[in-house]
């Protein structure tokens, strides 16, 4: 079993720092991880792929803003990958709940528990579509 997830930040440093924290595996199954750095390309990958399990956004990206990109994923797929936002501040997490993202991740990244609340997100959906 793969598990396949979306990187999107335009800073090749935050996707670096996500990929890295992510590591080979989640909850024993290998990481496919596409990174990319526009929305266009982001847009590409989920309309190609129907196995998309989870998108990580970087809220600060520009010129496409994570917040603005969760919006659209919710508003135009169905269903939606889960999506974790990256805030640069706690009090971005009200406009995060307005994107419809399922969760948030403080910058900088942390390598203890980003993948945790990835696992969380990806085997919790798995869980409830069974």
């Amino acid at each position: 079993m793969n598990v396949v997830v979306i990187v999107y930040s335009h800073d090749s440093g935050v996707r670096t720092d996500v990929i890295d924290a992510l590591g080979s595996t989640l909850g024993g199954a290998d990481l496919v991880i596409h990174e990319v750095a526009t929305q266009a390309a982001l847009i590409s990958i989920l309309d190609a792929h129907n196995d998309i399990d989870c998108c990580i956004l970087d809220s600060d990206a520009t010129p496409m803003g994570g917040m603005g990109l969760s919006k659209q994923i919710r508003d135009e797929y169905e269903p939606a990958p889960p999506i974790l936002l990256l805030i640069a501040r706690e009090a971005d997490s009200w406009l995060a709940a307005w994107s419809r993202a399922e969760a948030t991740h403080l910058k900088p990244v942390d390598p203890l528990t980003l993948p945790k609340q990835v696992e969380e997100l990806v085997f919790v959906d798995a869980d409830e579509a069974a």
